[in-house]
């Protein structure tokens, strides 16, 4: 593994945690969102990661959960962001085209169930008072927010790491 190698490794990184953050923050976002559009109330959001694979691989990959449906993938198996309303170009060109790293292969709804608050006079409640909200923890959201900052740091500390390493033998080169 050669020195693009590793920056491409941890750009990678970067990437995946980017986009977790990003389901993150909407998770907190719709904490009380107790009226979607598919009905009910809102349901957490995860991320699922994977091992970067060959093409061979990559092609028997398998989707996880009722978002990364075969109408989500790419053609080389990846995950089509667009389809989740993500703007690709955030995560630079060929966000699933490398063989080293991690990979966001799906992004999936908690099944846990929802949380009940006694409120009969929400306009949601049901017939017995209760509100049906979503089963998104803020104090959890935030642990994982948290992990994903700090993840992203070291995947930034990694990059600097590689540049001062090039740099370091280029002087040696020099001298």
């Amino acid at each position: 593994m050669g020195m693009y190698d590793s920056v491409e490794v941890s750009a990678s990184g970067l990437s995946a945690e980017r986009l977790a953050m990003d389901v993150i923050a909407n998770n907190l976002a719709n904490a009380n969102t107790t009226r979607t559009p598919e009905g009910g109330a809102f349901k957490r959001q995860l991320v699922v990661f994977q091992q970067k694979q060959d093409d061979a691989s990559a092609a028997k990959a398998t989707n996880y959960g009722p978002s990364a449906t075969a109408a989500n993938t790419t053609d080389d198996g990846g995950i089509d962001m667009d389809s989740f309303g993500i703007d690709t170009d955030l995560f630079g060109p060929d966000l699933n085209k490398s063989r080293a790293g991690v990979q966001v292969v799906g992004i999936t709804q908690d099944t846990g169930p929802d949380r009940l608050v006694y409120d009969p006079g929400h306009p949601d409640a049901d017939a017995q008072g209760y509100v049906h909200m979503p089963n998104v923890d803020v104090v959890k959201e935030m642990v994982d927010m948290m992990s994903a900052q700090r993840a992203y740091e070291a995947n930034v500390t990694a990059i600097q790491e590689s540049r001062n390493m090039g740099n370091a033998a280029q002087s040696l080169l020099k001298s």
